[in-house]
């Protein structure tokens, strides 16, 4: 996805590049594209903490409006739909049904794991998986917010996902990624890995003999990941932090945050006045420069 002034290049891994590293070894996964994650982290471990209540909480997900979900970095899928399924339970009627208003779209780039998550989806009308680069794909984005109506996905899930941009694009990486899934999110829920998680990543791969990640060294957002990415969405980006939804089993904080309403007022004034129609990634640049 093209986030800021310059886009990113992360290349989309191809089977053939994921068996050439023997994925049963986690290093083997520069880009956090783990074949079997879900093994070694169910989904459980983020459900148990997060309330079955919550787009209810949030003012989505009832009466007739369609609510849009977004999960940044889906992997096989099995999160994604475990994930639907505990915010939207079955319904004991057709009639009943909210599940028609609730979509969830799930990216990754890795196109071998998309495929499985596409042919194990079991709803299909509700939960789509595309191969996406999360630093490429505006126009994907956007036009699957315009078929539906939306100018924001009213829930973004970013899950595990900030290290390996972080690794492989640097600090700037990291907060272009921040600055663009807030432009596109009306609430953020947010697990950004801790720092020890970085060193265990750069350790398994050179294990394996290969090169130390292009930007490791030289990163100067170090130590509470989570807390520099909490200060970057509310001083930069137009958000607050609402809910800490405590530590996963893996001791990652799962954060929540919404966008300002001071800062909507005052984007969609400037917007307006642009006599423009509303894009959040033609806007990024004016968007990074209004603070709350």
């Amino acid at each position: 996805m093209y986030f800021g002034v310059a886009p990113l290049t992360m290349a989309t891994c191809s089977p053939s590049s994921v068996a050439d590293g023997g994925i049963n070894d986690p290093g083997a996964a520069p880009y956090g594209n783990f074949m079997n994650y879900y093994t070694f982290n169910p989904p459980e471990n983020r459900l148990s903490l997060i309330p079955s209540t919550l787009l209810q909480d949030l003012g989505h997900g009832g009466g007739l409006q369609t609510t849009l979900l977004l999960d940044v970095g889906c992997n096989s899928g099995e999160l994604s739909v475990a994930f639907y399924k505990h915010l939207v339970p079955a319904p004991a009627s057709r009639e009943e049904s909210d599940e028609s208003r609730v979509h969830l779209l799930g990216l990754d780039l890795d196109e071998t794991l998309v495929q499985r998550a596409q042919q194990n989806n079991p709803l299909p009308g509700n939960i789509s998986f595309i191969p996406l680069d999360i630093t490429k794909g505006a126009d994907r984005l956007r036009e699957y917010l315009d078929r539906h109506g939306a100018s924001r996905f009213h829930l973004c899930l970013c899950l595990a996902v900030t290290m390996w941009v972080h690794l492989n694009h640097g600090d700037s990486g990291l907060l272009r990624l921040l600055s663009g899934l807030a432009s596109v999110s009306q609430h953020l829920l947010l697990e950004a890995q801790p720092w020890k998680c970085y060193r265990s990543a750069a350790r398994r791969l050179r294990k394996l003999g290969r090169s130390d990640f292009d930007h490791f060294k030289s990163l100067k957002v170090r130590g509470d990941v989570a807390e520099h990415a909490r200060e970057h969405l509310e001083r930069n980006c137009g958000m607050e932090l609402v809910q800490s939804f405590g530590s996963t089993t893996w001791d990652r904080k799962l954060l929540l945050f919404r966008r300002s309403l001071f800062f909507l007022q005052v984007y969609h004034s400037n917007v307006k006045k642009d006599n423009q129609l509303y894009n959040p990634f033609r806007h990024q640049r004016a968007e990074l420069q209004i603070k709350t």
